[in-house]
């Protein structure tokens, strides 16, 4: 047995994840997703057990993932339990007694040949997996490293605002968390509602940023909202993602949409000489964008009852 497939072996895959041993490709994914985001290696850059933590991850994916491989993983962890399940059973005579004749047939017979074809399959599958790159896994860590890189330049940015303007503020709609109407195709009588269910809006747009909440309506198919956790994965879904190419989404601001700034002041360039008539002339700017807005959005959610109730 080669070091790789002991190292593995040692570890509870399913366990390190949280899964179920009968979890899906999909379930397997998503949980590699949330756990690696909260030890990668970038987040983490002191402490080596979270390196560790997501290398182990890593090979959890790699594993799982692949069939031949999880089958090969699954029948030796279900032998190795049955052992233990034996062992367990016995008294404390019958397991001496047990363990003796184990030891002298290991030091006659060696390992069993179905023990040592098991442990050959792992290896030569974590052996196929290597030479093919691993794509998958490839696959994960590409978009963890830009979901990072993403959080990191959304911080950047802000900081470098803050100090372009001077303590003027960039505003949203209102204090509520950002909030997206999503619309697309739908026969009343279509059970499977266009082809969108909750957990494929929420992966579909997980990629953008942390996901709060995806709610269908209830009363009007082909129609959800979705809560994000940061005004920037909005942004990122509304300009970006298009569903399913056989029937594309419609997204629309509902709540927390960024106001655009005039423009002296996002470049800062105000200066004493352009006199208070041109300070004000951009605050009546500022004040008349904001009541348009808020009658916008008014007038959007008043639209949203009036359909649901046509619907009731």
């Amino acid at each position: 047995m080669s070091g790789k497939a002991k190292e593995i072996l040692k570890i509870d895959l399913y366990g390190l994840l949280g899964i179920e041993i009968n979890a899906t490709t999909k379930q397997i994914k998503k949980a590699y997703r949330q756990k690696a985001l909260t030890c990668h290696p970038d987040k983490n850059p002191d402490n080596p057990k979270a390196a560790e933590l997501f290398h182990q991850l890593s090979q959890a994916l790699e594993v799982l993932s692949d069939a031949a491989a999880r089958a090969a993983y699954d029948k030796i962890c279900a032998a190795k339990k049955q052992a233990e399940e034996r062992n367990r059973k016995l008294d404390d005579k019958r397991k001496k007694i047990k363990l003796d004749l184990e030891a002298r047939e290991r030091r006659a017979e060696a390992q069993s040949q179905e023990e040592v074809q098991i442990t050959r399959t792992l290896e030569e599958e974590i052996a196929r997996l290597r030479e093919e790159g691993s794509r998958q896994l490839e696959e994960e860590q590409r978009l963890i490293r830009e979901q990072i890189q993403r959080e990191r330049e959304g911080q950047q940015q802000t900081g470098d605002y803050a100090q372009r303007n001077s303590g003027v503020e960039r505003c949203s709609k209102s204090n509520a968390t950002p909030k997206l109407k999503l619309k697309w195709k739908c026969k009343k009588e279509d059970e499977n509602n266009g082809g969108y269910s909750r957990d494929l809006l929420s992966e579909l747009l997980h990629k953008y940023g942390d996901v709060l909440n995806v709610i269908l309506s209830s009363k009007k198919k082909g129609s959800a909202v979705v809560e994000f956790s940061s005004v920037r994965a909005a942004e990122l879904a509304v300009k970006n993602e298009i569903g399913l190419s056989n029937n594309p989404l419609k997204i629309s601001w509902l709540e927390g949409q960024p106001e655009v700034v005039p423009a002296a002041f996002q470049s800062g360039q105000f200066t004493s000489s352009q006199g208070s008539l041109s300070t004000e002339r951009d605050y009546e700017s500022v004040v008349m964008m904001r009541m348009r807005q808020a009658a916008e959005r008014q007038k959007l959610i008043e639209q949203m009852q009036r359909e649901d109730e046509e619907d009731a």
